[in-house]
């Protein structure tokens, strides 16, 4: 099994056929705030050098962030942002039994995908179901 459906990584690169389609439907993204050079979206982005968690986020904002111990954070953080007035887009996993979704996504307007997306260059498709939680 390929190490992106394991616990070897936290890092799930957002497929780009479903990243544009969110792009439109918003009018497209100023800033991917949790990236690397790799997979950015957006050509503005912040990556761990650059701490998206230490920055401020402005107009409108991509985030599909770690999926570990630290998505609590950045979902914390994006809910934190949208009240400063930016809209932020989060693609997560659906873990509706976690504190951080109870704590953050419950508070955005939530999208649950139906099936499971394919991350990256990956040729299986996850093992857990996504969601996309807009904070505005």
């Amino acid at each position: 099994m390929n190490v992106h459906f394991s616990s070897a990584t936290e890092m799930w690169e957002t497929p780009q056929e479903f990243f544009d389609d969110w792009s439109a439907k918003i009018g497209g993204f100023d800033v991917d705030v949790c990236a690397t050079a790799e997979n950015a979206k957006c050509p503005k982005f912040f990556d761990k050098q650059i701490n998206g968690l230490e920055q401020d986020w402005f107009g409108k904002c991509w985030m599909n962030p770690p999926y570990g111990r630290e998505i609590g954070k950045w979902m914390g953080k994006a809910l934190a942002e949208s009240k400063k007035g930016a809209v932020v887009v989060c693609l997560v996993p659906s873990r509706t039994d976690t504190r951080w979704w109870h704590d953050y996504a419950m508070q955005g307007q939530i999208t649950f995908i139906r099936g499971r997306l394919k991350f990256g260059n990956a040729k299986n498709s996850a093992p857990f179901p996504s969601a996309v939680v807009v904070f505005q």
